[in-house]
């Protein structure tokens, strides 16, 4: 077995330090060489008790002096070094829960084992998919859904008592926690763990409510608003405080989370921001021109086509397209063009068509423009 450090030197403190002093060097080596930070690592492993074993004696008077005078033979000299990682958890959790230092779930996902008095029951959160248009997406707007969830019971109105008459449990006098006691190679040791009676409320009820059978809870439906934000994008979350399941005797509710579905348009294609409307143009109005109406977001807009517009080319509504979330812009409405060739004609189309397709201004000058001429490329792929 490896010699034994002295216990100064493994806290890396002088022999004058502060109480306060070997708590803060103990806490830097508890998270340095902490289990689930060093998975598998036998030495942080060993580091860590060490650690352990050298707090739990400067850390208390008696034992403190005691090690001063006559060494490791005045404390047992046993040492942590035969503890349970879990056993120093229980022992040392209330360093990290008091004096400024935070919580030691904070750091290490909860594995502490502390007691830490009676909680405030929370209830669970739910989550909901809304779908939503464009037209929602574009003015904002209030969607009413039902939700099945936990309710409180208006029987015994959340108390779970059928006579009203909630009372302090007796086993762990209102705290939530009981603490156990038990001897060890470092001599006593003090472990909290949640009452059995309570459940950590700290309150037990006794005549149970028989409609929610003491829970305080129902399973019911609830109609709630949800607010669809203007530019709300397709997958994007809102958080609504409270809205989801009841806790139990008054505790704290859940939350609501909705996530949010984009209804496919049939007409118009959304691109982030900007939509996108596929044109149909009859041949006559691409070659002559013209106004044709479109539909937008907001209703229908009349646009003007150029004489001559090739197919692929694109028209853009500037301020035609969606809010942007969380922000005063908008997008635009681009407007593809296609040109719509008439698969049949009559005999008289098709000597009108004849004669144009004799005229040098019909047919393209070189083969770059022919081959350019239905490559629409761009943005649209």
């Amino acid at each position: 077995m490896a010699e034994k450090r002295d216990y100064y030197e493994v806290l890396g403190v002088n022999k004058t330090a502060s109480a306060d002093e070997i708590k803060k060097a103990y806490r830097k080596l508890a998270i340095q060489y902490h289990p689930d930070k060093n998975p598998g690592d036998k030495q942080a492993e060993e580091k860590f008790k060490e650690a352990a074993e050298a707090y739990s004696v400067l850390s208390d008077a008696d034992k403190r002096a005691k090690y001063d005078q006559f060494g490791f033979a005045g404390v047992g000299g046993a040492g942590a070094q035969q503890m349970n990682v879990d056993d120093i958890f229980s022992m040392f959790g209330d360093l990290f829960n008091g004096g400024g230092f935070g919580g030691f779930e904070e750091f290490f996902g909860g594995r502490s084992s502390r007691g830490g008095g009676s909680a405030q029951p929370r209830g669970t959160n739910l989550r909901v998919k809304v779908k939503v248009s464009l037209k929602d997406i574009n003015e904002g707007a209030e969607k009413k859904i039902k939700v099945q969830k936990n309710v409180v019971c208006e029987h015994c109105h959340g108390t779970g008592s059928s006579d009203g008459q909630v009372e302090t449990c007796r086993t762990c006098n209102g705290r939530g926690y009981v603490v156990s006691v038990r001897q060890t190679m470092l001599g006593r040791m003090q472990t909290q763990s949640p009452c059995p009676d309570c459940h950590g409320e700290g309150k037990t009820v006794k005549n149970p409510c028989p409609h929610c059978h003491g829970q305080g809870l129902v399973r019911g439906e609830d109609v709630i608003t949800i607010p669809v934000p203007q530019g709300v994008m397709n997958g994007m979350q809102l958080q609504l405080r409270g809205k989801g399941n009841a806790a139990p005797r008054g505790g704290v509710p859940g939350d609501l989370l909705v996530y949010f579905e984009e209804i496919e348009d049939e007409q118009l294609m959304r691109m982030d921001n900007d939509l996108v409307y596929n044109l149909l143009l009859p041949m006559p109005t691409a070659i002559l021109g013209g106004q044709v109406e479109i539909p937008t977001v907001d209703g229908k807009a009349k646009i003007t086509i150029p004489a001559g517009t090739q197919p692929g080319k694109v028209l853009r509504l500037r301020g035609k397209g969606l809010p942007i979330y969380n922000s005063y812009g908008r997008g635009d409405e681009l407007i593809k063009i296609n040109v719509y060739i008439p698969e049949h004609l009559n005999r008289d189309e098709l000597k009108v068509i004849e004669n144009l397709a004799k005229s040098p201004n019909i047919n393209p000058k070189d083969r770059d423009k022919q081959n350019n001429f239905f490559n629409f490329g761009g943005i649209f792929g």
